[in-house]
């Protein structure tokens, strides 16, 4: 058995497209470029690095179906800013909430989705690979991940000074990096109670080709 290739996984290349037609349809006219730009960042990065390793080590379908998701969260995001996505003032005036909250969710899956890719590299390429410390580093990770987003966000603000208000998307909130980094653990949890089994599974499958 072996994860080597001679192809790109197709599921690889149609969340490819998915995310690419995103990104095009975002960077139309966009209510930042300078935010834009900072937004789909992650998304320069993952990609690139996920077509790299596709060959040799390939990821589950569940995941990269997962990554697509959260990249189209962020496409959104980074075209209205998060304070301004029409979702969240849609569900601001329906529950009556004091603010937009799309950055909460963004924040949520900041959590949800990284959780699923640190518990596949944990329990593919390391010696955790079960139990209750699986759980606890995968977790663990994913609110380090988030509180070294948060420097990022800090570093940003210290470097462009108001003009990155619109990327902190902070609303007035004095906790709103609390509440971040507070979500995305959540987010880790959710992901590990309901995603495990699936999970599994799914890297068994991966493995037997």
């Amino acid at each position: 058995m072996t994860e080597a290739g001679d192809e790109w996984p197709p599921t690889l290349l149609w969340a490819t497209l998915v995310v690419a037609a995103g990104l095009v349809w975002s960077g139309i006219a966009p209510f930042d470029r300078l935010t834009w730009y900072l937004e789909i960042f992650p998304i320069a990065i993952v990609f690139p690095l996920m077509y790299a390793t596709a060959r040799r080590h390939p990821l589950t379908p569940l995941l990269y179906v997962l990554i697509a998701f959260h990249a189209l969260i962020l496409v959104l995001g980074a075209h209205y800013t998060y304070a301004r996505v029409p979702l969240g003032f849609w569900a601001q005036d329906l529950l009556d909430l004091s603010r937009n909250n799309y950055d909460r969710i963004a924040h949520v899956a900041q959590g949800f989705i990284p959780a699923i890719a640190v518990r596949e590299v944990f329990k593919r390429w390391s010696p955790v690979k079960s139990g209750p410390w699986l759980a606890f580093m995968t977790v663990a990770t994913c609110l380090a991940i988030s509180a070294s987003y948060e420097f990022v966000e800090w570093w940003v603000a210290i470097a462009a000074g108001v003009a990155a208000e619109d990327f902190l998307a902070t609303q007035g909130d004095v906790w709103d990096t609390q509440w971040d980094m507070f979500l995305a653990t959540l987010g880790a949890i959710a992901a590990i109670a309901t995603l495990s089994g699936a999970h599994d599974r799914a890297i068994a499958k991966l493995a037997a080709r």
